[in-house]
Parts: structure tokens; sequence; C-alpha cells
């Protein structure tokens, strides 16, 4: 990317708009077992020989549960207003039903304590992907109890902090759990069966709606919604083929958790191109998936470049590429979010993950990451596209606040913009981090 590029001037977003980081429990926590923290699927996962490209696992992480103070006053110096995160649902209920475990849930208490003395609000996650390991034994998500038990745990999250929080989200990106982590296996608990897959989607999207339902029962007066991982998906010609293979795509991806949400029914397209022999939907499910959200979490990261040829035709990714390999596209995030607000009734939409993974280097003390502040600033101004085109969208979370264990693939990927080193677990803002600080403060002048 050219060196210039985040030279040239962003208009200014609407006024009270939300800037913040994002990071989620099992990627930054560590204290494994540190008082009374019971095993999610993603320990068993990351200690199972063979499922972590670097061969790591998250017992240390960041060891964010140990130095979270210091961790709190970085992300303030950093200019942003909010600050996401995820609880860990096995350390405030081991077992995933029955007895609470104070001790975890004093963290959280520390950590909002924290974050309100430097007037950061709060965004809650209830679910980033790390079941507890005792519900995993008598089915996890397979089993439709599992909904319930996450109604109740999220009915007890409301209970303590939903006055202390801005927002709750019930699940991050469900179609992770069902299809990586069910489908194909590259992500905990490891299942390759594609019925199961969709099975579990319904499940995920079902104790959505019971928590919601448990939590507006609470009278919770925090914001409720949900975090989907999204994209738009482009064919790689006009071929009818590519054309067709493209719509299913989005339909199994996207559709099928937008449609469920704000339509009361799976995608017909889709329906005919996943293996249902499973899927029990029953009376009233749908009624509960499909209620009012307070609003929208979207996770961008690129798009979808769909080829049926032998092999598959890559995207030209005239911006390059990421340390994952994905293609750099930011015009993919004005498309998805002016798409979504035409094909959908939204509330209002929170960019709530966005980042780039670079093979950073600290040299000299630094981190020279401009290939990360180019990618900021380019989505920053697809993003500003996008609300000039109708698209209301109130915030923005940079992923990530720091480099973490990035589930199968260790901690060989950096998404921050603070560099952790990892022996020593030193912190450094990354130039991105003071790109970023240095860009809020300026939009805080503008509006």
């Amino acid at each position: 990317m050219h060196p210039s590029l985040a030279d040239q001037p962003l208009p200014p977003f609407p006024p009270g708009f939300t800037w913040g980081v994002a990071t989620s429990a099992f990627q930054i926590e560590g204290a494994a077992a540190d008082d009374g923290r019971g095993p999610s699927i993603w320990d068993t996962f990351s200690h199972t020989r063979g499922k972590i490209a670097d061969g790591s696992n998250g017992d240390v992480a960041c060891d964010h549960y140990h130095r979270m103070e210091a961790d709190v006053d970085l992300i303030a110096s950093l200019n942003v207003n909010a600050y996401r995160f995820s609880i860990s649902w096995p350390r405030v209920q081991p077992d995933g039903s029955g007895a609470w475990n104070e001790a975890g849930f004093a963290f959280y208490e520390r950590l909002l304590d924290a974050l309100e003395r430097k007037g950061i609000a709060a965004h809650l996650t209830l679910y980033h992907w790390d079941l507890p390991q005792a519900l995993q034994d008598r089915g996890g998500w397979i089993s439709r109890d599992t909904a319930h038990h996450f109604a109740a745990y999220a009915a007890e999250v409301a209970r303590r902090f939903g006055r202390r929080v801005a927002t709750i989200a019930t699940h991050n990106e469900p179609w992770c759990t069902a299809d990586l982590g069910h489908g194909i296996g590259k992500f905990a608990p490891g299942m390759r069966d594609p019925a199961v897959a969709v099975l579990v989607s319904h499940h995920v999207l079902l104790s959505h709606g019971l928590a919601l339902r448990a939590m507006r029962e609470q009278g919770c007066p925090a914001q409720l919604g949900i975090v989907l991982n999204q994209w738009t998906a482009v064919p790689a010609t006009d071929s009818a083929a590519d054309r067709a293979a493209a719509a299913i795509d989005y339909a199994k991806g996207v559709q099928w958790y937008m449609d469920a949400l704000f339509k009361g029914r799976y995608p017909e397209l889709a329906l005919r191109h996943v293996d249902t022999s499973l899927l029990r939907i029953m009376p009233g499910d749908f009624e509960l998936i499909s209620q009012p959200l307070d609003f929208l979490g979207v996770n961008y990261y690129t798009r979808s470049f769909v080829s049926t040829e032998t092999p598959p035709r890559k995207a030209p990714a005239p911006l390059g590429v990421n340390d994952m390999g994905w293609e750099i596209y930011p015009q993919g995030l004005t498309d998805l979010l002016v798409g979504l607000h035409k094909a959908y009734r939204l509330p209002p939409v929170y960019i709530t993950e966005n980042g780039i993974a670079v093979a950073d280097r600290l040299q000299n003390g630094e981190v020279n990451d401009q290939a990360r502040v180019d990618y900021l600033h380019l989505h920053l101004s697809a993003l500003a596209d996008a609300i000039a085109q109708g698209a209301d969208v109130r915030g923005y979370f940079y992923w990530s606040l720091m480099d973490n264990f990035e589930w199968d693939s260790g901690y060989a990927r950096r998404f921050g913009i603070v560099y952790v080193d990892y022996p020593t677990q030193t912190r450094v803002v990354k130039r991105s981090g003071m790109w970023y600080r240095e860009f809020i403060a300026a939009q805080k002048k503008l509006v």
C-alpha cells in the first residue's frame, strides 16, 4: 500500500460516535485455572496435539487477568471512549450450569470499576466461543438444553452488570461457532459434520433469543444485540456458475443469520444447499430468534471471492493480502453495509471488529506497522462512505487492542495496535496505535 494513504484527510464522523478497541476473554486473559475457573472447549482443543499451528495454548495468553489495571490504563491512553470485551463463561460458572464462581465475577467487577474510572464505556459479549467443557461433555451446542443454560447465564450477567455496561451482545460470530467449530473442525470443539453445523447454528440463534428474553425480564437497561461476521460475496467472473455460487455463499453465510434475525425464517436458497437432516425447528423458535434488537454488531475483514474454476481463480488483491492470506478489500465494507441497509430494517449498527494481521517486528523499541495504518485509514474511509449512503453506524471497534492468542494460528499472527512481547508480557503501542489515538483526537475536535 502507498505510504501516503494515511495522510489523506477523512471526513468527520457523526457527533457521539463510539471509538473503541476489542478483545475476547480466551485470547487475552490467561489464568486458565486460577480462582476457580473451569476448562472451556478451547482449553481442550488447544491442548490437543496438532490443532494449533504453533503448538501453543491459551494458558497464559496476554496474562490480562493479572495485568488488567495496567491494560485499562493502556486502553485509556489510546483516546478511545469504549472497550469491547467478552466474559469467560467457565470463569463465572465453571460447569455451565449450577453454582456461580464469585471470584470470577469479582474480576469483571474490577474491570468495570477500572473502565468507569477512566470514563470508558463497557461493551460486553457473553459468548466468544469458550463454551464450558462440562457443557460440551453433555452435548454442547448440539443439545438444545445448552440454549437454556446460556439464557440462565445471560440473565445472571444482566442482573449483576446490566446497569454498568452500554451494550450486551449475546454471541460473537455464530457462523464460526457452527461452521468452523462443527462443520470443518478448524475451531473448537473440532467436529466435522455439515449437518451438525446447521443444527448448531439454529441452537445458537435460539440461545440468543432465549437470552434476550431472559435479560429483558431482568429489566436490563443495557442495549442488547448480537455480533455477526459478514462479507460480500463477489463472483470471480460473470459466468452463470460463478454468479450462482456467489449467491449461495452469501445466502449460507450472511443471509442465514440475517433472515433468521430480521425476517423470522431461513433463506430458501440456503436451505436448498445445506444439510438440514438434523435440523429441528420447534414452534415459537423464530418468534424468539427474531425479537427486536437494540443494535447489530458487524465484523468485517474481507470479501468472499467466489470461483467455480479448478483450481479456483484468486482475487486480484490490488491492495495486497494480510498475514492471514486474506485480501485487503475496504470497498467490501461499504458494499456490505449499504446492502444490509437496503435489504433489512436494521437497528443501529456498530462495526464491532475490523482489523489486519501483519508480520510485525519490534525494532529499537518500536513497531512501524505502516500496513496497518493504511488499512485503518482505508476502512474508516469506506465506513464514512457507507454512512454517507444512509447506513446508521454508531461506532467502530478496532480488532484488536493487543496481539493475542489467534485461535488455531496460536501466537503466530498479530492483529493488535499494541505489540505484546510474549516472553516478558511487555506491551508496546505500535505506530498504528499512535495513529488511531491521534485520529480519534482529531475527530473529537471536528465535532
